[in-house]
């Protein structure tokens, strides 16, 4: 009996433990963030003057990681959408190395990516477009991936014929028929792909020019300068923008898996 009273003591332990092992160094950089100096203490000598001066000496670089993030969401659903619906409903030859295809970049290193995507496209780099391409090439596998495994969880077939019997097209069944009943997976997908892309750093480290810098060189650069309060300044930005979106991946995977079971 005591084994099995302790048990559920012990797993709660280890997830404290756990969760205080990642959240411990991310509540230390938020408070060196307003320390006066990192060195001195982390509490006390209160001062904004760093958050100042990521905004004033950074902030076209988080400018440009939002826009090419939103870019890679808005571009990620007008391709991955169809393509999972592709694969979802359709059989064709070679199937299955497509699919492959398209996850292979989850599975390359970015580095490799990097190098792959400056071979092909050496006449576009210096250009913030040249980034964009190559963050699509990491994110567009995550939303064809999500949409696709939801397709295949629905029976959609029985939906489509019925509205296909009352003489709705291919292209009306797919925008008011298929669309409405993956719009989580597809949200979900996209709020992926942006967190991907705001987070990107191995990849983007070898295609960035220092007039296109994205958050995490921005991040990178700004703990290379050896002024952790500055590059903590910065996390606590990188953060508040990155833990909504998470949270609301979180509640709509949730929200997904309810109505699976509903069905």
């Amino acid at each position: 009996m005591r084994s099995r009273r302790g048990a559920p003591v012990l797993l709660y332990v280890v997830a404290v433990a756990t969760v205080a092992f990642l959240i411990v160094p991310v509540i230390i950089s938020v408070l060196g963030s307003f320390a006066g100096a990192w060195h001195r203490s982390l509490v006390g000598d209160f001062t904004l003057e760093w958050y100042k001066y990521v905004f004033d000496n950074y902030s076209r670089t988080i400018g440009i990681s939002l826009l090419i993030g939103f870019l890679c969401m808005g571009i990620g659903i007008l391709i991955g959408v169809p393509a999972a619906y592709a694969f979802a409903k359709y059989d064709f030859p070679g199937k299955t190395l497509f699919e492959q295809i398209v996850a292979l970049p989850m599975a390359i290193p970015g580095i490799a990516l990097a190098v792959a995507i400056i071979q092909t496209h050496s006449h576009i780099r210096g250009n913030w477009y040249f980034v964009l391409l190559g963050h699509l090439v990491v994110t567009l596998p995550y939303m064809v991936d999500t949409v696709t495994a939801t397709l295949r969880g629905l029976n959609m077939q029985v939906y489509e014929e019925s509205a296909a019997s009352l003489g709705a097209s291919w292209w009306q069944r797919f925008i008011h028929v298929v669309v409405p009943n993956i719009r989580q997976a597809i949200i979900s997908g996209a709020l992926m792909i942006f967190t991907i892309s705001l987070g990107e750093f191995n990849m983007t480290l070898f295609l960035y020019t220092p007039m296109y810098m994205t958050l995490p060189i921005g991040l990178y650069e700004s703990y290379a300068s050896l002024r952790l309060e500055i590059g903590s300044a910065y996390t606590s930005i990188f953060l508040v923008l990155i833990i909504p979106v998470l949270l609301a991946i979180q509640y709509l995977g949730a929200a997904d898996e309810s109505e699976l079971k509903n069905i």
